[in-house]
C-alpha cells in the first residue's frame, strides 16, 4: 500500500496515519463493545494518531520533548476524566487506561518506521483486552503450586543458564555445563506446558486430552495413576486403558520435537520410524477409543517438572548417559551401546535421547546409529509401562493396553528395519 504513498510525494506522510487509524480503530472496536470502558472508537484513534503526529513534530523540530509532552497530555486527561467521575461501588478496572496509553506509543512507533512491529503489539493488546474472562477463569484455577512451578522455571532458564559455561570439559570432551542445562531447560519446559495445560484443561476435556496431556508431562506417572485407578474402578478400566495407551504413543510426538529442537539433522532418519510406530499405534487406539464409555477420571498428581532436585537430577542423569554413551562409542562396541540405550530407557527414555542427539552433533554417532538407539530406549521403556498395567491394573487392564502398546511398537521397528535397508 506505500506505493500507492511514495515518500517523496504530496501524501507520502499521509500513510502512518492511515496506519495509526487503523490500530486505534481496532483496539477502540474491542473497547465499544465494554458498557464499562471509559473510551471507544474515536478515543483510541484520535488517540493512536496523536502518537503518530506528536512523533512527526518531535523529528521535524529535532525536540523529543514534544513526543513526551504528548504522552503526559494523554495520561493527564485520562487522570482527568477518572477523578470526574463518581466513585463505583466496586474498584474500578484500569485496562482501558492502559490500552489507551498504548496507542499513544504505538502510534509514535509507527511514525517511526516500526509498522509491522506496531501492528502485532495492537493484535496482542486487542487479543489480551477481548479475552479477559477466559484469561481470570485460568488464574483462578492455577494454585500456588502452579505458580511456583513457573518461576523455578524462569531460575532455571534465566538464571541458571546464562552463567553456565559454554565449553567442553572431561573425557571425549562429553560435558558442556551450558548444553546440557540447556537440555534440563528444553525437558523442563515441555514438562511444565503439558502440567499446566493439564491442571487447566485436564479433567474438562476428558480422556483424549487427559492421555495427551499425561504423556506431555509423564506417561510413567500416567501409567502409574491410571493402572491403579482401573484395578479400583473396574467399570472405568477401559477408559484408563485409553489413557495409558495414548499417553506412551504421545512420547513418540516428545521425542520428535526434541530431535527437532536438538538435532534437526537427525530428522530425515529418525522422523519415519517415530511416524511409522505413532500412525500404527494411533489406529489401534482409535479403535480402542471408539468402543470406551465416558467417566469421571481424575487428574494425575505428577511431581513439579521444574523442581530444582528434579532438574539437578536429570542433568546428572543424561552427563552420566552422555559419558558412557561417548566411551562406548569411542571403543566401537555397537552392542554395548545399544545395552546402554535400553537400560537407560527402562527409567527415563528423554535422557538417551538427548544424549544421543548430543553425540549427533559431535559427529560421534551417526544419524541410523542415533535412530537405533532411540527406538531401543522407547522400546525398553514401553515394556515397563505395560509390566506396570498388568502388575497395578491387573489383567483385564494389561490385556486391554497391550494391542496398542504392542503396535506402537512394532510400527516402530519395521519402520527401522524398512529405512535400514
Amino acid at each position: 500500500m506505500e506505493d500507492f504513498f511514495p515518500p517523496d510525494s504530496p501524501f507520502g506522510q499521509l500513510f502512518p496515519f492511515l496506519v495509526s487509524l487503523g490500530l486505534g480503530l481496532l483496539i477502540g472496536l474491542e473497547r465499544e463493545r465494554n458498557p464499562r470502558a471509559k473510551a471507544g472508537l474515536r478515543t483510541f484513534a484520535l488517540t493512536a494518531l496523536l502518537g503518530t503526529l506528536c512523533a512527526m513534530l518531535a523529528q521535524t523540530t529535532a525536540s523529543p520533548w514534544l513526543l513526551v509532552a504528548g504522552f503526559a497530555a494523554v495520561a493527564a486527561y485520562i487522570v482527568t476524566a477518572y477523578l470526574g467521575e463518581a466513585l463505583p461501588e466496586t474498584e474500578p478496572g484500569t485496562t482501558t487506561e492502559a490500552a489507551l496509553l498504548a496507542s499513544y506509543l504505538l502510534g509514535a512507533l509507527v511514525w517511526h518506521g516500526e509498522r509491522e512491529l506496531a501492528i502485532m503489539l495492537a493484535i496482542v493488546i486487542t487479543v489480551l483486552l477481548y479475552f479477559k474472562p477466559e484469561m481470570q477463569g485460568m488464574a483462578r484455577r492455577l494454585t500456588r503450586r502452579d505458580l511456583v512451578s513457573m518461576l523455578q522455571f524462569a531460575v532455571l532458564s534465566f538464571v541458571i543458564l546464562p552463567i553456565l559455561p559454554d565449553r567442553d570439559f572431561g573425557p571425549y570432551h562429553a560435558f558442556n555445563p551450558h548444553q546440557t542445562w540447556l537440555m534440563v531447560v528444553l525437558i523442563s519446559g515441555i514438562g511444565l506446558a503439558g502440567y499446566v495445560a493439564l491442571r487447566l484443561f485436564g479433567q474438562r476435556y476428558g480422556t483424549l486430552v487427559l492421555g495427551f496431556l499425561g504423556g506431555l508431562v509423564s506417561s510413567t506417572a500416567t501409567t502409574l495413576v491410571y493402572a491403579r485407578h482401573g484395578r479400583t474402578h473396574a467399570e472405568l478400566m477401559p477408559v484408563a486403558a485409553t489413557v495409558i495407551a495414548l499417553a506412551n504413543l504421545v512420547v513418540l510426538a516428545r521425542l520428535a520435537v526434541l530431535a527437532a529442537a536438538v538435532a534437526p539433522g537427525v530428522l530425515p532418519t529418525l522422523l519415519p520410524v517415530l511416524g511409522g510406530g505413532f500412525v500404527v499405534g494411533l489406529v489401534i487406539t482409535g479403535l480402542l477409543w471408539q468402543h470406551t464409555p465416558t467417566g469421571e477420571l481424575p487428574v494425575p498428581e505428577t511431581a513439579n517438572p521444574t523442581e530444582l532436585k528434579t532438574a539437578i537430577g536429570f542433568a546428572l542423569l543424561y552427563a552420566l548417559i552422555l559419558f558412557i554413551a561417548s566411551w562406548v562409542s569411542a571403543r566401537g562396541d555397537a552392542i554395548s551401546l545399544y545395552g546402554v540405550a535400553a537400560v537407560a530407557g527402562i527409567a527415563d527414555v528423554d535422557a538417551i535421547t538427548l544424549s544421543s542427539l548430543r553425540l549427533f552433533s559431535l559427529g560421534n554417532l551417526g544419524a541410523l546409529e542415533v535412530t537405533r538407539l532411540i527406538l531401543a530406549a522407547f522400546l525398553a521403556n514401553l515394556v515397563v509401562k505395560l509390566g506396570l498395567a498388568f502388575v497395578l491394573g491387573g489383567q483385564a487392564l494389561g490385556r486391554r493396553t497391550l494391542p496398542p502398546m504392542l503396535a506402537t511398537g512394532v510400527g516402530a521397528a519395521a519402520m527401522l528395519l524398512f529405512t535400514a535397508h
